[in-house]
């Protein structure tokens, strides 16, 4: 079983210009946090583009899904910015069908040292080869249905729809 995975960006991917103080983005992290995780899972990895998710157009979601789609693998990880994640998870779930789909991010950008993203990406690796078939959101050590969660601004952390 190989998992797929597709990079949008989002904090995930972001480093730091110590000069200009902002966060930008130059190459994906993905590769290096496999080896730093030691995983021995099948991926193939294809990055879609590198953005914020609050740039995020319909038309990146649409491209996500037609790759989703398209690509033999039946389960994805889809890395993504933890602000509109569910707005593309909802989309993927109305337009992807039979396939396993994780979402996931991190709060804090990898290159800061002490990211939550290696935890949630290996967390995501794990739910894509359990979960079955439908869109999910991985975050903190847990998985949500991709139609009950949302990302508590106040807390920073991704909780279930009340």
């Amino acid at each position: 079983m190989t998992i797929r995975i597709f990079i949008t960006g989002g904090t995930f991917d972001k480093e730091y210009n110590e000069i200009t103080g902002q966060l930008y983005f130059n190459d994906t992290h993905l590769h290096d946090l496999l080896d730093m995780g030691r995983s021995k899972v099948s991926v193939e990895i294809r990055t879609l583009m590198m953005v914020d998710s609050l740039e995020m157009t319909d038309e990146d979601r649409e491209l996500i899904a037609h790759q989703c789609n398209q690509c033999e693998e039946d389960k994805i990880v889809l890395t993504h910015g933890t602000d509109t994640m569910s707005e593309t998870a909802k989309m993927l779930a109305q337009k992807v069908k039979d396939k396993t789909i994780i979402l996931t991010g991190a709060m804090i950008p990898i290159k800061f040292g002490s990211s939550d993203g290696l935890f949630n990406l290996g967390s995501a690796l794990a739910f894509a080869q359990t979960l079955p078939v439908g869109v999910y959101v991985a975050m903190n050590g847990r998985y949500f249905n991709w139609d009950n969660v949302r990302k508590n601004k106040d807390s920073g952390m991704f909780e279930e729809v009340k």
